[in-house]
């Protein structure tokens, strides 16, 4: 008998087992990676910023062509169910990750395979965050180390990085082309001047004479947690300003940090292989950290210290539930 966790994911008008959410071999967003995503936390079991990251959503569908079929509160409406059926699942003190995918659906070609007729295929899903940050844990006391790779990042004249989409397989090459230069590198994309970007998946900032830097937006992702340093750094009377920046002002940088939904502020202990400041948390990035854990009301680093000791006993029961016996 096969024992599988209990999560459960709306998928095309329904709520269904996590196991049984299954797109397509024909599906647009297999053929293309023609799909819009978004992805999203909790922090105390409450979405974090979803309605922004439902704008986006939907801003990055029209630049696709997407029609979804729901209207912006109406997904916003299936996103709290859905996180409302998958709670009791886990712990209490357990947050979690919500995934937001969007595709056009199956290709007109095989539309013989699909009687009903071919339509947009939506799916809204919840994953624990207990591996996720459990497994990053160690990067808020560390640090991580930051490099720039030979591939750059695509430019707005191609395809718009404000849109969120699937079609990021040159993140995945930056993600490997890291790896090479050593173990856990942060991969650090370039534009078309040679400007710095970002990261797959996240977004990257200075910190020179008291005043956070990010790069000039045209060729990065507008991260909703980028947005909030800004308004952060405004609270916690810190100037910031978007501007191009390169190598040479990231080797100058008193402090550098990375951001994104998931793990929030993450301070860079070197950059290109040479220490940022003293190699250690910054005043700036720990200030920045410390007004998120009381904007969010989660001490997120605690969190994750927390997550990474029960994780192997997580993992141990996550896997005897998908046992056949």
């Amino acid at each position: 008998m096969r024992h599988m966790p209990n999560r459960t994911v709306y998928f095309n008008g329904e709520f269904v087992a996590e196991a049984d959410a299954r797109v397509s071999i024909f599906d647009s967003a297999l053929m293309f990676g023609d799909m819009a995503f978004e992805m999203t936390r909790t922090f105390g079991q409450q979405p974090f910023r979803l309605r922004s990251h439902l704008e986006r959503l939907y801003a990055s569908l029209r630049l696709l062509e997407i029609e979804c079929g729901l209207t912006i509160d109406e997904m916003e409406e299936l996103t709290l169910e859905t996180l409302r059926r998958n709670i009791g699942t886990e712990a209490e003190d357990v947050d979690w990750q919500i995934m937001h995918d969007v595709s056009r659906g199956p290709l007109s070609l095989y539309s013989t395979v699909f009687p009903d007729g071919g339509r947009p295929t939506v799916s809204i899903n919840c994953w624990p965050l207990i591996k996720h940050m459990g497994r990053f844990a160690e990067n808020y006391t560390a640090g991580v180390d930051v490099a720039i790779v030979s591939q750059p990042a695509i430019p707005a004249t191609m395809l718009d990085p404000k849109a969120k989409t699937r079609s990021r397989v040159h993140y995945q090459l930056a993600r490997l082309q890291g790896e090479r230069i050593g173990p856990g590198v942060w991969p650090l994309l370039v534009d078309s001047d040679g400007y710095l970007a970002e990261g797959p998946g996240w977004n990257l900032f200075l910190v020179s004479n008291g005043t956070i830097y990010s790069p000039e937006p045209r060729n990065i992702l507008l991260g909703v947690s980028r947005g909030t340093v800004a308004e952060l750094a405004a609270k916690i009377g810190v100037p910031f300003e978007s501007t191009n920046l390169g190598r040479y002002e990231a080797l100058q940088a008193d402090e550098m940090f990375c951001t994104a939904t998931t793990f929030s502020v993450v301070h860079a202990r070197s950059f290109e292989g040479q220490p940022v400041g003293d190699g250690h948390l910054g005043p700036i990035v720990s200030k920045l950290q410390q007004a998120w854990k009381e904007f969010v009301g989660v001490d997120f680093i605690a969190q994750a210290q927390e997550y990474a000791r029960r994780l192997p006993a997580w993992e141990k029961r996550e896997i005897a539930a998908h046992d056949v016996t």
